[in-house]
């Protein structure tokens, strides 16, 4: 795609939003008009640029107006228009004020434009090639209005009015596909989906996304990190939120199988409230989440088990090692594995920096050699499963950073790894029947990804509400190594 008529869809695509705050008016308002002859100028050109194709397909999704007659598309696309936009991107070494400078704005209204601008973002903060948008009226030599790509997110408005210029930050728009895709794991699972033909009209970032949505559905069933292995294989239907710039802003997984050492495992999303705050539920009702996480951080190699005879590598002298070390780098965050309280934060012997916390049913867990703590938890504290309590290190008794982590029952340890951890709630009666009929059409868009890739647009006016999407970076998962990290 010529990058003219990509310019070109972007105005468009701002137009639409902006033309979106005129509902209510009709066709003998002023208002109403300018912003008809703007769609008409910013679609002829897109029009132009992509031989048509795309431009009448953005053009659809135009509603109209109450009140607004049926018009042809020949006319309005030869149509004069009262608004002209002009382009400049933002050079090396160049700022906003710079480039006001470059298209001529008098240095008065430079510095009106500067705090406008600074109300809502930092013009410093802009990087090299922003596109910075200007409208004029045809005839009038003075900017009316300047938008410029704070985010990916974000646009950020400054418009021209009676009392100076005014500034105002708008959301990018975004559509809503399903996709649906399945692969075998040949190698691991980082490969078998980054590496999908299947996905590769998705950016590879947002593919890496996906199985940061995988790991947080089966996260209570599976650590990625050492038990996904060659032979597996998975089906995935999700939805997402797609930018004009065709990144993912939110993706939420609606059905999938992973099929683990020949056991499969499926995974329904239901909103049990309608409130966007739902779950993942297998075939028949039960909930995925447990009590414990499988691990307490997202990227590790277990490098010492749990094990009552182990040989100390720092003391030289037979003691049991009563929990799991975890191999990270320093820094990596470390997570609560349920909610609790905080029971020790603080310096403890052979432990160093250690967190230590109390659960319902008699369970503690202790989170050890840490670097720091994370600044809100303290002694006394509630915590919550997932969130953040401080710092992979090596204080205390450590050869290495690593993250040492115990689980106590009733006031013995046992071995995280193999303990049988409660389960979550079950659908309620109240509500199986809702459940039964949308279970049955979620799981029947795994068949559809059984059958090959594709993308379905969803809908046009609807995103995924509730959805997570918090983005974290994904490596090549890595399996148990034979380094052993001094721990009490």
């Amino acid at each position: 795609m010529i990058p003219s008529a990509v310019r070109h869809l972007r105005i468009l695509a701002n137009d639409l939003i902006r033309c979106s705050s005129v509902g209510g008016l009709g066709p003998a308002d002023k208002g109403w008009t300018d912003c008809m002859n703007v769609l008409k100028r910013s679609s002829s050109r897109a029009f132009l640029g992509l031989g048509g194709a795309m431009a009448i397909g953005a053009m659809l999704f135009v509603p109209n107006l109450p009140g607004t007659p049926d018009a042809g598309i020949l006319a309005p696309l030869h149509a004069e228009t009262a608004e002209e936009v002009k382009i400049e991107v933002l050079g090396h070494g160049e700022t906003f004020g710079g480039v006001l400078s470059r298209v001529m704005i008098p240095h008065a209204e430079q510095q009106a434009l500067l705090l406008a601008f600074q109300e809502h973002a930092s013009p410093s903060r802009l990087r090299v090639g922003t596109e910075i948008t200007l409208r004029y009226l045809r005839g009038v030599p003075d900017v009316r209005a300047i938008e410029v790509v704070v985010s990916p997110d974000e646009l950020l408005r400054i418009e021209r009015s009676d009392f100076g210029w005014r500034s105002a930050k708008v959301e990018t728009p975004v559509w809503v596909d399903t996709v649906f895709v399945h692969g075998e794991i040949t190698r691991d699972l980082w490969s078998a989906v980054v590496l999908n033909p299947d996905l590769e009209d998705m950016p590879r970032a947002d593919r890496a996304r996906v199985i940061d949505l995988m790991d947080r559905v089966f996260q209570w069933q599976l650590d990625f990190s050492r038990q996904i292995q060659t032979g597996d294989s998975y089906r995935l239907a999700f939805e997402r939120e797609v930018r004009p710039d065709g990144t993912m802003r939110k993706g939420r997984i609606l059905a999938a199988e992973l099929v683990n050492r020949d056991r499969p495992i499926h995974a329904i999303w239901f909103d049990l409230h309608d409130d966007g705050v739902g779950g993942y539920y297998d075939l028949d009702g039960e909930s995925l989440r447990r009590a414990f996480l499988k691990a307490p951080l997202e990227f590790r190699r277990i490098s010492s088990r749990f094990n009552m005879n182990r040989f100390h590598p720092i003391l030289n002298t037979r003691r049991p090692h009563i929990g799991v070390d975890y191999a990270a780098a320093t820094g990596t965050p470390v997570m609560a594995t349920a909610d609790g309280t905080v029971t020790v934060r603080g310096v403890q012997g052979g432990y160093g920096n250690l967190v230590e916390i109390r659960h319902s049913s008699g369970y503690v867990t202790k989170y050890a050699h840490l670097n720091g703590f994370a600044s809100d938890v303290r002694a006394g504290s509630r915590v919550r499963q997932g969130q953040i309590i401080g710092y992979v290190g090596m204080t205390g008794l450590a050869t290495g950073p690593h993250l040492h982590y115990e689980l106590h029952k009733d006031g013995r340890p046992v071995d995280p790894l193999s303990v049988d951890i409660p389960s979550g709630e079950p659908i309620p009666a109240e509500y199986l029947e809702r459940w039964n009929g949308e279970a049955d059409v979620r799981f029947a868009l795994l068949n559809r990804a059984a059958r090959g890739p594709g993308f379905q647009m969803a809908r046009a006016d609807d995103g995924a509400a509730g959805a997570d999407a918090r983005a974290r970076s994904v490596v090549d998962p890595l399996g148990d190594a034979p380094s052993d990290e001094g721990s009490p």
